[in-house]
């Protein structure tokens, strides 16, 4: 290993072997194109960067030479269409390796790049293109995305340029043929052209559970504080294969698909995949000798349920899983069948992992672990004073005032208002809430607004889904707080069922009695609803303020 990460970390360990301080020298003019990115293609040519391949038998070797040629073809390529410094530009390219040819080349140039999913609508595209000031998107070719961006263009005067991966489309630039076509020679801007650290690289629209979409600024130093992320918590090397599900349309792809997995020098593996499928996705891990794997519960509630028997995954040393809160169930099931536990961790869009189980902690299953090195997380209560071991409080980071923090975002874009209601007294507040035991760990409540306040207790709704989820009768589940007229609130429980149940008095009663066996009297829940399906964000996260809002208007089940 060259050690490219070593140049911008100070570390210390304990005598166990666990990180105790993390900080970062960041360089003004960093920039992980050049400084990573071309580093390697200069040290390490041959050495491959990503392995790519998709369900229909595709498979590309890329080596970190291969990235520098592409991107800097690519960066030539935009330029050519009069994408300059500054410029907003939007990638939705689904897993496809054009991705990382695009995003490399942004970074190069100085555009700011905002990744999107391909699940938008012509609705969603013009609020994005509208609140962004969107010059130029580059676009899978697959599926009607193409359609919903022509139309949403009517009304979205700022996008002018439109290039299209996969496929050819009138009124696009075809990607392929742009960028063969382009020079391979390109040279690191210099002056006034020059990024240097601050400048903004990077945007995301969060899915928010309520409220139209957010846009979170990133700058050139986000890339840096996901080296905590690769080495202590992916536990990755030069030598690892390391494999995130997300689509690169959501913030957790640059997390485990890019930045931090090329600081420690190891190979990104991509499967491009429409739909997902376990089998395919486990033959893939054993195919390609996955060694490091990273995705949310979700994905491992369905290995679990589908079956992991007959897949040889000897090779896949560390898990970690991220993106909502873990049920113990899933975490004691994944480690009989592997012998690896699964490693929480905890971020957000506006920063990089907070609070995980980092390598060498021993995890409790179902918790978050502990908070990372690098931020000052403390829990607040509503009143912004500290909270004792046991209770309930928001998390939070210390940044005093005037204070750089690396990882953490530069603002809400065009929204001082917003970027001041959770950024104040000292503090970033996250609007998740947490609680902390004896030790130190921290384990998932909710977001501020699902707390639920029933005859003087603080209900959150994870633990109760968690008891819920081990229902063979729940296939999804969500726990909201409805109004009662003697305890303000009580706890309510709207439940998608399995193939093999249908809904009755009698299994609401069962399961009203299954919670209260499992978990202390007053949580279990007063109200059961069956419904087919549970409203959900872009993303795929329950929104139970949507729920919220239909019982508020007086509509419990």
């Amino acid at each position: 290993m060259h050690g490219i990460h070593l140049k911008y970390v100070n570390e210390e360990y304990d005598k166990n072997g666990l990180l105790t301080k993390f900080s970062l020298n960041i360089p003004d003019d960093y920039n992980f194109a050049y400084d990573v990115v071309d580093e390697m293609a200069r040290l390490e040519p041959n050495k491959t960067a990503m392995i790519w391949c998709n369900e229909f038998g595709e498979e590309h070797y890329f080596t970190f030479a291969d990235i520098k040629r592409y991107s800097d073809k690519t960066a030539n390529f935009f330029t050519s269409l009069g994408i300059k410094k500054g410029d907003m530009v939007m990638l939705v390219l689904k897993r496809h390796y054009e991705f990382w040819f695009s995003i490399i080349a942004l970074h190069k140039i100085g555009a700011i790049a905002i990744p999107g999913t391909a699940l938008l609508t012509a609705k969603d595209f013009a609020y994005r293109f509208n609140l962004a000031g969107i010059k130029a998107i580059v676009c899978t070719g697959e599926g009607e995305v193409t359609d919903h961006v022509d139309e949403a263009q009517k009304t979205s005067p700022s996008l002018k340029i439109k290039v299209v991966a996969r496929g050819k489309k009138d009124g696009w630039v075809s990607f392929t043929e742009g960028m063969e076509a382009a020079s391979e020679n390109w040279s690191r801007p210099q002056g006034k052209d020059a990024v240097c650290a601050k400048d903004c690289m990077l945007m995301y629209f969060t899915s928010g559970t309520s409220g139209l979409p957010k846009l979170v600024a990133h700058d050139y130093s986000y890339s840096l504080a996901h080296i905590i992320t690769a080495k202590h918590w992916h536990h990755l090397d030069e030598n690892s294969l390391h494999l995130t599900v997300a689509e690169t349309g959501w913030g957790k792809a640059v997390w485990g698909k890019l930045y931090g997995q090329w600081l420690m020098e190891s190979t990104v593996f991509v499967y491009d995949f429409e739909k997902f499928n376990s089998a395919n996705l486990l033959s893939k891990i054993e195919q390609y000798r996955i060694t490091s794997f990273c995705a949310p519960p979700t994905i491992f509630r369905f290995f679990i349920k589908d079956g992991m028997d007959g897949y040889d995954l000897s090779s896949l040393k560390y898990a970690t899983i991220a993106g909502e809160a873990l049920n113990p169930e899933v975490f004691n099931r994944f480690y009989e069948k592997t012998g690896v536990k699964l490693m929480e961790g905890f971020g957000q869009t506006e920063t990089t992992l907070l609070i995980a189980n980092l390598y060498g902690m021993t995890p409790k299953p179902g918790s978050m672990g502990k908070p990372t090195p690098l931020y000052n997380v403390e829990l607040l209560d509503s009143d912004g004073k500290p909270v004792p071991p046991g209770d309930v409080g928001e998390i939070c980071v210390k940044v005093e005032e005037g204070q750089y923090q690396p990882g953490l975002f530069t603002g809400y874009y065009k929204d001082p208002e917003r970027t001041k209601s959770v950024w104040h007294d000292g503090y970033y507040h996250t609007g998740d809430t947490a609680w902390r035991d004896e030790d130190g760990y921290f384990w998932y409540v909710g977001r501020t607004d699902d707390v639920i306040k029933s005859s003087g207790y603080r209900i959150g709704p994870f633990e109760i889904e968690s008891v819920l989820m081990q229902h063979p009768a729940v296939l999804e589940c969500a726990i909201t707080g409805v109004p009662d007229p003697i305890r303000g609130q009580v706890v309510k429980a709207t439940i998608v069922l399995t193939k093999n149940y249908k809904p009755s008095d009698e299994l609401a009663q069962e399961l009203k009695d299954y919670v209260k066996n499992q978990t202390a009297p007053y949580k279990y829940p007063r109200v059961v609803e069956f419904v087919e399906e549970l409203p959900k964000t872009i993303s795929g996260k329950i929104r139970r303020a949507a729920l919220r809002e239909k019982d508020n208007a007086g509509k419990v089940g």
